[in-house]
């Protein structure tokens, strides 16, 4: 008799083996023995870890459950058939007045500014309150931060305190680790070291505690564990119908519901974004070697994952739970396409490559939480306001840096000047599309920083050496190292100046360089404008009109942050 067994891996059945009995039949049985699909290392590793504390917020989720369902999300954006699906209207306008309906009875709170989405909202939020406005928040979940670390740079985490958030103490207090120097490094080519740059590691689930506990103390109110259901704007009041049933009013809110907003959503017609970057990482223990930290690692070579090609890069510094404990983060910029590597496709990579990146091996490493993210981004950020009385904010407005797969160091530089905006756009009623569109404005920098992304994004099928990429990475920034820190240090924290700029763009290459020289030009203008014309126009603001000032005062800061010259050293 001869049994053929059908060996499965990964639910693939390979040719069978096969076993001899002693005698010879006529006969042949075959026995098919059906097994279900091995589980992939990534579910595996997931599952063996116990899960608890998930919040809202990018990085929030790190369950296997989870995982999929944003493998979903992605897959669906990646979708080459156009899905005849009707955008959920969230917004709705009324002429007339809140104050004349019916509804107005059955608010149960009226408010200054209204902020949905606490786990970045709550700094826009502390900040208004601090400036006197009352101010809401609305969180579907319970309000508070993830246990993964953010790493960030000092010098802006003290941007919150200029802006009343914090106090110098409260850093120290939300701080779980501290690393120097820090690595710009080109596998195969060579490395950087720089210091102070994203060298801490700050607890997001500590910071939120304190800043929310700020914010209660500043008479803030939160609805934690409600969702929003819908927007009505009216002409002296915009109105939040929560899906508990709630309704609240306002003179303004602020959507800080990150980068699936439903109404951004809305606003963009459910247009798939211009690029995308993909994250995956893991925080572990069992680093011997946990000192400094990699700002940036390029891998050598453009690898295959599922369908794609890609450029990996990597980021890694030690975590505040243990002395021996990681985190490191594998991520690629790329168009969203059919073909597109899925998040668990790269974990599965990542499991292959980051033990050789660190010099550990996996066996040796006890995983704490396995981290991934979908990070998209579109050429005509940030989004100018579409509707009266509402704002985008963090991550939903695209304020933050194409090449970036986080908007926290992107909010602390813009806070300042957005609360600033958001508290004279309430006091003076100028909650109009236009004047809020100005708290968003076009930022020649934050689109010439697409360039960036697009010469770090591997191209498919190409004739270009696979090496060319982190090649091209390593001069540039030996190029930037030694012009010195007025240009290496910005770059390293998201901020594109001209001058910098133009010594290091003929690296990129032609096609990108054409295609985004408009944007190029108008960074010199802005810089122009903002070193010679502002020290005129300022000296001339307090005798304009209430309008005309505030709109002058939003120009000014346009130049300013859309020039980079916000940043100081």
């Amino acid at each position: 008799m001869v049994f053929l067994q059908l060996r499965h891996f990964n639910g693939v059945s390979h040719f069978p083996s096969q076993v001899h009995g002693k005698r010879k039949v006529s006969q042949r049985c075959i026995c098919l023995q059906p097994q279900a699909a091995v589980p992939s290392r990534t579910r595996r590793i997931m599952e063996s870890i116990s899960v608890s504390g998930e919040v809202g917020g990018a990085g929030g989720a790190y369950s296997y459950d989870a995982l999929k369902r944003l493998d979903q999300i992605w897959s669906n954006i990646c979708s080459t058939q156009t899905v005849q699906q009707e955008i959920q209207q969230v917004v709705s306008s009324n002429a007339g007045l809140f104050s004349q309906t019916d509804l107005s009875d059955k608010a149960v709170g009226t408010f200054d500014v209204i902020v949905c989405g606490g786990t970045l909202g709550i700094f826009i939020a502390t900040a208004l309150s601090f400036k006197g406005l009352r101010v809401a928040i609305v969180e579907r979940n319970t309000l508070k931060g993830r246990e993964q670390e953010w790493n960030i740079s000092r010098k802006e985490l003290l941007e919150l305190v200029e802006s009343g958030i914090l106090v110098e103490d409260d850093i120290d207090e939300a701080t779980a680790a501290k690393f120097n120097p820090n690595r710009c490094g080109f596998e195969g080519k060579g490395e950087i070291w720089v210091g102070d740059i994203l060298n801490l590691g700050v607890s997001p689930a500590k910071l939120i505690e304190i800043v929310k506990k700020r914010f209660i103390s500043l008479g803030g109110v939160i609805f934690e564990g409600y969702s929003v259901s819908s927007i009505c704007t009216y002409e002296n009041a915009a109105v939040l119908q929560l899906a508990e049933g709630k309704i609240l009013s306002s003179h303004l809110i602020i959507d800080a519901m990150g980068n699936f907003s439903p109404v951004v959503k809305q606003i963009r017609s459910g247009r798939k974004p211009d690029g995308v970057c993909l994250v995956v990482g893991s925080c572990a223990r069992g680093f011997k070697d946990n000192s400094t930290s990699d700002v940036i690692y390029s891998s050598s070579s453009v690898k295959k994952v599922g369908d794609s090609e890609v450029q990996l890069f990597w980021e890694a510094f030690p975590a505040g739970s243990g002395p021996l404990d990681r985190t490191t983060y594998m991520f690629t910029y790329i168009d969203p396409q059919a073909g597109s590597p899925k998040l668990e496709e790269l974990l599965e990579r990542y499991w292959d490559l980051m033990p050789e990146y660190q010099g550990v091996t996996l066996d040796n490493l006890e995983i704490q939480r396995v981290i991934y993210g979908i990070f998209p981004t579109y050429r005509d950020s940030p989004l100018p306001a579409a509707f009266n009385r509402i704002l985008q904010f963090g991550d939903a407005s695209g304020i933050q840096s194409p090449v970036s797969f986080g908007g926290f160091g992107s909010l602390t530089r813009h806070l300042g000047r957005l609360s600033t905006g958001v508290y004279e756009a309430v006091r003076g009623d100028f909650v109009d599309s236009y004047s809020l569109s100005l708290l968003n404005p076009y930022m020649p920098n934050l689109s010439a920083s697409w360039l960036f992304q697009r010469a770090m994004s591997a191209k498919q099928q190409s004739d270009v050496s696979p090496d060319f990429i982190n090649e091209l990475l390593y001069v540039n920034f030996q190029c930037m190292q030694k012009l010195g820190d007025p240009v290496l240090r910005p770059f390293l924290q998201d901020v594109i100046k001209f001058g910098p700029l133009a010594k290091t763009l003929g690296l990129v290459g032609i096609p990108v360089l054409v295609d985004w020289s408009g944007h190029f030009f108008m960074l010199g203008y802005y810089t122009l404008l903002s070193t010679f014309a502002d020290p005129v126009i300022r000296s001339l603001l307090n005798a304009f009109p209430p309008r005309m000032k505030y709109e002058w005062n939003r120009y000014l800061e346009a130049w300013k942050y859309g020039s980079g010259l916000d940043y100081k050293l």
